[in-house]
């Protein structure tokens, strides 16, 4: 019986860090180790890098277009779109928040020896692979005027993301607006461009065992196992964020703005919660949410699938909020310096990430690589979080989930509709 992707990628970060660790304290400097690392793991890692950062653009654009655009029914819903999109960012903006609030907080990423972090960096700059970013915009007024650019297709070739994903958040509201043949046509084609897409990042992934254990080995054959203890306080990190916006933000959500007890809420969700744990798919979980929607919390059907179906790809709070932690995470632990200013960058770009984020696993690993290429964190430590994705992703899954119920309650209390009382 073929073994499970995750299990194979578990299996591969394991081996990577064992090597790793073994070939540091029997090999260490040596020319046999360096042998390895420059002629066999590095390549294969920087190989698989690659192969994410080509698709980050039709990912992002695709992705983009078609979340807007699935707002079509905007004009026919009226104020149920339009709360939802209000919802979606206001909740994406606290996740994000609460994450990078908890890494500037309990910084995961120190720790590691002076020596040794000076090593990991030049080694990242030797090899660096990131994507190539324009300068950095010198006031507010600046970089408000280049969201929008001159150029979308040289925005794309220089790597200027933000001004990408308005383009495409452009296009979305074109194509929503515009009720002809011909932009029902084009939405097919984006909507190929996607499916494409999609079917590109699973071939992908489906080799990501072979390049994690190849970026692993790279890491701990250079830093030993202390590396490990970093990565061991990233993911409790990661699950405080995501246990906290669960049980405060949504409960407070669902009792404040949908008039319905937390208890009875979650009780209610539970099957949605499980299936999306077992799954790390928003996507897949999508049938027994809106099953759920409808036979347990009693939802209208008519708020329920259109805040659902926009929801599974565009309000994923879970997503949002682990992609600022681990951008942060991988700064810290580069010893990379983030301003404010670029902190609030990241910020931007993980709300906008949590709606352009396919929602299958893996599927927000495209968009980490891009950011931390925006910021300047080398992106081959994107290894290191490769090694627990699979784990964290079925935990933010649930998280993001739970978010698109909360939504459809929160929407649905607001046209009116009463919570039923548990029987």
């Amino acid at each position: 019986m073929r073994m499970a992707l995750h299990t194979r990628m578990l299996l591969g970060g394991v081996i990577g860090a064992a090597g790793g660790v073994l070939a540091h304290v029997a090999l260490r400097d040596t020319p046999l180790l360096n042998a390895v690392v420059h002629y066999v793991t590095n390549p294969i890692g920087q190989l698989f890098l690659r192969l994410l950062f080509m698709l980050v653009i039709p990912l992002i654009f695709s992705a983009l277009v078609m979340g807007v655009a699935g707002l079509g029914d905007l004009r026919r819903l009226g104020r149920i779109g339009l709360k939802t999109l209000a919802y979606t960012v206001a909740v994406s903006s606290i996740a994000v928040l609460l994450g990078v609030t908890l890494v500037n907080v309990m910084r995961p990423g120190d720790g590691l020896p002076p020596e040794q972090r000076a090593a990991l960096t030049e080694a990242a700059a030797e090899r660096s692979t990131t994507l190539s970013a324009t300068a950095a915009p010198r006031t507010g007024i600046e970089f408000l005027v280049r969201l929008v650019p001159d150029n979308p297709l040289r925005a794309a070739v220089e790597g200027d993301m933000l001004a990408v994903m308005v383009f495409s958040l452009l296009v979305g509201i074109g194509l929503t607006l515009t009720a002809t043949d011909a932009a029902r046509r084009l939405l097919d084609v984006v909507e190929g461009l996607y499916d494409l897409t999609m079917t590109l990042i699973q071939l992908v992934i489906s080799v990501a065992p072979i390049g994690v254990a190849a970026l692993l080995f790279t890491m701990t054959a250079q830093l030993g196992y202390s590396v490990l203890i970093q990565l061991a306080r990233y993911v409790g990190v990661v699950l405080l964020g995501l246990i906290l916006h669960q049980v405060v933000v949504y409960s407070l959500s669902v009792r404040l703005l949908g008039g319905m007890s937390p208890l009875q809420f979650f009780r209610s969700i539970s099957d949605a919660m499980l299936t999306a744990f077992s799954t790390s798919s928003s996507s897949a979980t999508l049938p027994t949410a809106l099953k759920v929607a409808e036979e347990e919390l009693r939802l209208p059907p008519h708020i329920s699938r259109f805040v659902l179906t926009v929801g599974s790809t565009a309000n994923q709070n879970g997503t949002a909020l682990f992609e600022g932690v681990t951008v942060l995470f991988l700064a810290q632990l580069y010893g990379v310096h983030l301003t404010l200013a670029s902190q609030a960058l990241v910020v931007a770009l993980c709300i906008l990430g949590g709606i352009g984020t396919a929602g299958v696993p893996a599927g927000s690993l495209p968009v980490v690589a891009l950011i931390l290429g925006m910021v300047g964190v080398p992106v081959e430590g994107i290894g290191l979080v490769l090694g627990v994705d699979r784990f964290l992703d079925m935990c933010r899954t649930t998280l993001n989930v739970s978010g698109d119920l909360a939504a459809a309650v929160v929407v649905a209390r607001s046209e009116s509709w009463t919570p039923a009382s548990p029987d």
